[in-house]
Parts: C-alpha cells; structure tokens; sequence
C-alpha cells in the first residue's frame, strides 16, 4: 500500500536479492518508494529478481552488484542509487555474513569478513549518504542488528560481536543527526521465516526425520517463546513504520521483533 509521506522516496537495501532483504525491498516499494537493491550476483543473474519486483509492485527498481567488503565497491554503490535516483532518503543496512566456529578456532579471514559485511558497510553507507540527507532535510537509517545484538551465543563470534556493535553505531549516528529531520535506528529480529531458516529446519527433517512441526519446534527450543517463526512481514512493518511520519521523533531507539525471545 503506498503511503503518501514516501512516495518517490529512494530507498537502498543492502543485501536485498533475497531474503529478508528483498522482503524489506518490496515493502518498501509497495509503499511507493524507488529501489536500489545490492548484492553479490552479476547483473545477468540479479535482472530476474529486479524485474519481478518491479512488476509485482510498479516501482523504479534498480540493481548494483557490490562487494560490501570493500570500501571502494560501497562507495560505487552509493554513487550509482545517487546518480540513478538523485539521492538516497531511505538506508536500510541489511548485508550480513556469518560464520560458525568457537572462537579459538575461528578462520581470521571469515572474522575480518564480517567486519568489513556486517559493520564497516554500514559506517560507510550512513557517512556516504548523510550529506545529501542533510541537504534534503529528510533521511531514514534503519540498520538490521538482532536478538544476539543484547545477548551473547556460542560459536557465532563474528555474528555476536558485530550485531551488538550495530547498536553503538546506531545510538552514534542517532545523537549526531538529532538537530536535523533524519532518524537512525536499529531493528532486532529474533528467526525470521526465510529461505536460509527454512533450509536448516528441512535439514532437521530430513537428517533426523523429524515431522515439521517437532523440527520447527526444535530449532526455535530456547529462543522465541511463541514457539513460531517471526514472519518477515513483521520485520517489514516495523521498518516502514521507523520510514514514516509518525516515527520522526523515534531515534536511536533499538526495536526487537522476537516474539518475546528478549523478554524470556
């Protein structure tokens, strides 16, 4: 549904050809923005994606391929949506590597990878970006943290450490762009229903042989206490809402979508 305060907004999604990302794109592109949507894929192999979302929703729908590792591929990106659509008014930092391993035996290239992913990209992205946001007036940074953001887990260092970061990096930019019409927050999903979750309850199902709904069950045992996949709709709606007017006086505000995970 397209909502009047974002109509002919810019929007760019890192990490959007799949995924919650490019549920994040499409609702936003439902609700009249423009999309810059990223990823790793050759612009052959991400044009199926960018036109079907352009289709599904009639929005200007655009594709970048980006290392987000590398500095200088961020700074391309941003330079592409800007020159593509003007300026960017709405960031969403989504990209996310993850690696699982104890610390002691953790690969430091997988380490350092998800430094440059999961919080250098979105540094750069937010200083990018932030000029033009402030010369327009208006601006919109949500960056995708997590439940492990406040709490800590076994075997995901790279994930735990830089989700909690987010959070710091969040509440920064919040206090630095409080005299002006742009806000930065951080949304906290708890197991969201994706393709990547969905692949790892079939795992269970087919390697232990368990019914769905016992293999559902089991890989949530511990987090949620809705027992139930956090539907990437939720996700969604709770960032448009961070997009639209009446969120502007929410900033540096850090929002879980667990279904009670942080509660328990």
């Amino acid at each position: 549904m397209s909502d009047a305060a974002l109509h002919g907004r810019c929007a760019l999604v890192t990490g959007s050809t799949g995924g919650l990302g490019l549920a994040i794109a499409a609702g936003l592109a439902r609700a009249g923005c423009r999309i810059m949507l990223t990823g790793l894929e050759d612009a052959a192999a991400a044009e199926p994606i960018r036109a079907g979302l352009a289709g599904e929703t009639g929005a200007a729908v655009a594709y970048h391929r980006a290392d987000l590792a590398q500095e200088a591929e961020v700074r391309g990106l941003v330079a592409a949506a800007s020159a593509r659509f003007g300026a960017v008014d709405i960031l969403v930092n989504n990209a996310v590597v993850r690696h699982f391993a104890p610390v002691e035996a953790f690969p430091v290239d997988r380490w350092e990878l998800a430094l440059a992913v999961n919080l250098s990209a979105a540094f750069h992205t937010i200083r990018l970006l932030l000029p033009a946001m402030r010369a327009r007036g208006w601006g919109r940074i949500v960056n995708m943290s997590s439940v492990y953001g406040s709490r800590g887990a076994t075997n995901r260092i790279d994930y735990v450490t830089t989700k909690t970061a987010l959070l710091g990096l969040t509440r920064g930019v919040a206090l630095e762009t409080a005299g002006d019409p742009i806000t930065c927050n951080a949304v906290c999903p708890g197991s969201v229903s994706t393709p990547g979750t969905e692949s790892r309850v079939e795992r269970l199902v087919q390697e232990d042989g368990l019914p769905r709904a016992e293999a559902v069950r089991r890989f949530l045992a511990g987090k949620q206490p809705t027992g139930r996949f956090v539907p990437a709709d939720n996700v969604v709606g709770t960032i448009l809402f961070l997009c639209s007017a009446a969120a502007s006086e929410v900033t540096g505000a850090v929002l879980p979508v667990d279904g009670g995970w942080l509660a328990s």
